[in-house]
């Protein structure tokens, strides 16, 4: 069950990926042609920075279910089958371990509940907590920046969803090449 609700979620980050990397490719060139035309728009390299910073952390979540990441294999391709799977589920543990503590950092860095209780009033929140998360502006977009930082909680909570599928599910996972 958790294999399946995994593999759904990282099709889903694997297709909002690739339509940030076609919308990348789109803004630089929309970028190259203003600049060229003597009229640049200035938002276009923050905004493509943005849909990047998106792309790489859905497709690093994504990478996570399908197991495909760099590896340095030298020690684990010599070691025997069970030793290899042992080490397999270690690594799986380390990557759970890495997610968890990224909700909890996100957790602590949002601190969505310390905003509910100032009644989701920014200002109060800041003043209790001296966390401005909420008030940073993009600087040429016009909107906060804490919309392009919730990218953190999709890839914990999508690395975690991944780490508990690996960890639990199956052993078999598709193996990167040695080549």
């Amino acid at each position: 069950m958790i294999g399946r609700i995994s593999a759904t979620w990282a099709r889903f980050e694997l297709a909002l990926a690739s339509i940030l990397a076609a919308a990348i490719t789109a803004l630089i060139l929309l970028n190259v042609l203003t600049r060229s035309l003597g009229a640049a728009l200035y938002w276009v390299d923050e905004l493509a920075i943005y849909a990047m910073a998106w792309m790489t952390f859905l497709g690093a979540s994504a990478g996570i279910h399908y197991g495909h990441a760099v590896a340095v294999t030298i020690l684990t391709d010599s070691l025997p089958p069970p030793l290899k799977t042992l080490v397999a589920k270690l690594v799986d543990v380390i990557v759970l371990v890495f997610a968890l503590l990224m909700v909890w950092f996100c957790w602590r860095w949002f601190a969505p509940l310390a905003l509910a209780q100032h009644g989701f009033d920014t200002k109060a929140f800041q003043g209790a907590t001296f966390n401005f998360i909420y008030a940073e502006p993009t600087s040429t977009l016009g909107f906060r920046k804490y919309w392009v930082w919730l990218v953190m909680w999709a890839f914990a909570f999508g690395a975690a969803l991944h780490g508990f599928a690996n960890l639990f599910g199956p052993a078999h996972r598709p193996e990167v090449s040695s080549t």
